[in-house]
């Protein structure tokens, strides 16, 4: 059950029965808006970045500022939610995702674009986690899988629809239609919101670790943008270098804040549990390789193939699709091999289909675009949800928020960093020509997709220091049989020890 204080201390506008009959709707919308605006640009780079003058490769900012910005503010939405109540934070969660979206339609240039997507990123970053939060202080714990279950399903349909719809909007009409979409559904949202948005909050909240925030926002804006002028600008080697150690600087400065801190912005004495650890790290180095596959793809089906913006978004709904179907197999899976086993085995796998895209050109079927489209999906959603899952394994419960806002974090600033990282090797492979000609850039993002198929098979050491029973309490495995010499030695040492308390 919720916590009874906390319920009573809430207010309900429309009672508490209508607020549970509702809210998993709002929740629903600030999912969709959130995952829809992830995706539904990376079909629309090529148009918008004739539309802006630029070449396709420099509007990677557009993509990582947004999940940039949720990585930086996810950590603090727990405590504003705490602090001003969740009905107040996430109503102006609503209206700064609406700004920023009506900023990013009305944007001249690549940087005022970037700078809304900063503030659409600010708006999302508070939305989902006090969604969640309230969901959770909300519904009784006996109703929260089937709750969490339905709510989940936008979350699956945004990747799903939105490179489709990205490359529709932008086939039919201008590119700067995709962020008014966000238009009626934060309107729809802020109704629900003053109707069925319960107002939780705690009065005994910790105060806000402010230097950390500081030192950790700091760094990694800092390390980001080293990885975009790797490729985009000219500086002088001893100037990103330097760049480059101030970034660690600041992150190893918020590490020995954070150990002295009683209630630091991320908890990081989290990483002394092993499976977190390697969840955790093992997930990042993983997402660094994957993350710029959705970036990069679009453009090797719109300037490489020669694709229309709708088609190319076609393109990309069979990984989708599978990543959903997916959801049904993940759980048997984990029961019969195990995390060890199928991350060890399905980093390797999702790997090779990353490479096999290599062999993709002008002249490959169509239907085999989309079976491997598919079969990268299935690989790419086993992966997240063994990594995802194996979080939570060994960690307490009254840690469980703590390690939901490390990983999450990570997950987006991996997610950044992988489309930066992509873009970097791609712009590395093409050099300095033109990258909307189509003879050059097919070779160039063939030779990407190689290096970061690499990336992900290397990524799969991480998870060696597993056990074979490690993350069994969620996947409910039972544990395997000792070996047969192991089980002989034990019976022998067992009779042994009996013959010995006979005497």
């Amino acid at each position: 059950m919720p916590d009874a204080s906390l319920e009573n201390a809430a207010e309900y506008p429309a009672g508490l029965a209508a607020t549970r009959r509702y809210m998993p709707w709002l929740v629903a919308v600030a999912l969709f808006m959130e995952n829809l605006d992830a995706t539904i640009v990376n079909t629309a780079v090529p148009t918008m970045s004739a539309s802006l003058h630029v070449e396709p490769l420099s509007l990677k900012t557009v993509l990582t500022s947004y999940t940039l910005s949720l990585a930086v503010f996810i950590p603090v939405s727990g405590w504003f939610a705490d602090r001003f109540g969740t009905r107040k934070v996430f109503n102006a969660a609503i209206w700064l995702f609406l700004f920023g979206s009506l900023g990013c339609g009305l944007a001249p240039n690549v940087p005022l674009l970037v700078a809304a997507r900063i503030l659409q990123g600010l708006g999302g970053a508070m939305m989902t986690p006090v969604a969640r939060l309230a969901l959770v202080r909300t519904f009784p714990r006996s109703e929260m899988l089937r709750t969490m279950n339905y709510v989940i399903i936008p979350a699956l349909l945004g990747p799903l629809l939105g490179p489709f719809t990205g490359g529709m909007i932008v086939h039919l009409t201008s590119w700067r239609v995709i962020f008014f979409v966000n238009v009626p559904l934060a309107a729809f949202g802020l109704w629900l919101t003053r109707r069925y948005m319960p107002d939780y909050r705690d009065p005994e909240v910790s105060p806000l670790d402010r230097v950390g925030f500081v030192l950790f926002c700091s760094g990694i804006a800092l390390l980001s943008y080293v990885l975009e002028v790797f490729s985009e600008h000219h500086h002088p080697s001893g100037i990103v270098v330097a760049m480059t150690a101030v970034a660690f600087s600041l992150l190893i400065a918020y590490g020995l804040h954070a150990r002295r801190k009683m209630s630091p912005l991320l908890d990081l004495m989290l990483f002394k549990v092993r499976t977190f650890r390697i969840s955790v790290l093992g997930g990042f180095v993983t997402r660094l390789g994957f993350g710029g596959m959705p970036f990069l793809l679009p453009l090797l089906y719109q300037i490489g193939l020669g694709y229309p913006a709708w088609q190319a978004g076609l393109l990309t709904m069979p990984a989708a699709l599978a990543a959903m179907g997916m959801k049904v197999f993940s759980r048997p899976l984990l029961k019969w091999f195990g995390h060890r086993t199928i991350l060890l085995t399905n980093t390797v796998l999702l790997g090779f289909t990353m490479m096999a895209f290599t062999q993709i050109d002008r002249g490959v079927p169509l239907f085999a675009i989309l079976a491997l489209s598919f079969t990268q999906g299935f690989f790419a959603s086993l992966q997240f949800t063994s990594m995802n899952s194996l979080v939570y394994a060994d960690v307490d419960d009254h840690d469980a928020s703590k390690a939901s806002s490390i990983s999450s974090t990570a997950q987006q600033l991996s997610l950044s960093f992988g489309v930066a990282i992509g873009s970097l090797v791609a712009a590395w492979f093409l050099g300095h020509i033109d990258q909307t000609n189509a003879l050059v850039a097919i070779p160039a993002l063939h030779k990407a997709f190689f290096t970061l198929g690499l990336i992900t098979i290397i990524s799969s050491a991480a998870f060696l220091g597993l056990h074979p029973s490690d993350g069994n309490n969620i996947s409910n495995r039972e544990p395997l049989p000792p070996p047969r010499f192991q089980m002989r030695a034990e019976s022998r040492a067992a009779i042994g020890a009996a013959a010995r308390m006979k005497d």
